[in-house]
């Protein structure tokens, strides 16, 4: 029996977002199945660990034809969506809040960017990158009013502790933290951190050894 959603590992819940991602691009090329080995290949990782993680999720595929791709893309989604979708604010509507929710727009239909939050007085009540913008003290109404469960730290570092802490008290569930500020949330919400700087550094470092 599958392990259910709550219980899946971090790492293979991020791995199987890179599944899902991938097959989809594979089945608008017209490919329906799939072998784990293809799959790991794709994605640098060993064909152990794909069939691992896909035997978590309760799927299978034949020895003869592989996984069924658009099957097995409906099974991640089953496990990884809700079916009623949700509700995703951006903290921050600068250049990278911005940037962000254009990239996003319409790539997953369960995760839907509904409002955003600035400290700027010419962006409030304006419709920023299709979606609008709102007074930071508008922050609990609007995240109530609008069942948001998600939110995207795209802010200054300043104050971003205090934001993240009304952010939780406001109904947040999960926090994906841009900025350059580490943070600690009560653990009634999911915190997911993308420190920039240290993904170029140890990008830099792998680049100045392999020169070598």
């Amino acid at each position: 029996m599958p392990l259910n959603q709550e219980k899946l590992p971090e790492k293979t819940v991020e791995r199987l977002s890179q599944y899902r991602r991938t097959l989809l691009n594979y089945f608008k090329s017209g490919k329906l199945n799939i072998f784990s080995h293809e799959l790991a290949k794709m994605l640098h990782l060993t064909s152990v660990q794909v069939r691992r993680d896909i035997m978590l999720i309760g799927y299978s595929g034949s020895q003869r034809k592989g996984y069924d791709v658009k099957e097995l893309i409906n099974k991640i989604g089953s496990i990884i969506d809700t079916k009623e979708g949700q509700n995703v604010a951006i903290i921050g509507m600068g250049s990278l809040g911005g940037a962000i929710t254009r990239y996003f727009k319409g790539k997953r239909p369960k995760l839907n960017i509904v409002a955003a939050f600035d400290i700027d007085r010419q962006k409030f009540d304006k419709i920023i990158s299709g979606i609008p913008c709102y007074s930071m003290e508008k922050l609990n109404t609007v995240i109530k009013k609008k069942n948001i469960t998600l939110a995207i730290i795209t802010m200054p570092p300043d104050n971003v502790t205090e934001t993240a802490k009304k952010l939780v008290k406001s109904g947040i569930k999960g926090i994906v933290n841009y900025t350059s500020v580490p943070l600690n949330v009560s653990p009634n919400a999911y915190l997911e951190e993308y420190d920039m700087i240290t993904s170029l550094e140890k990008a830099a470092y792998f680049a100045k050894t392999s020169a070598k």
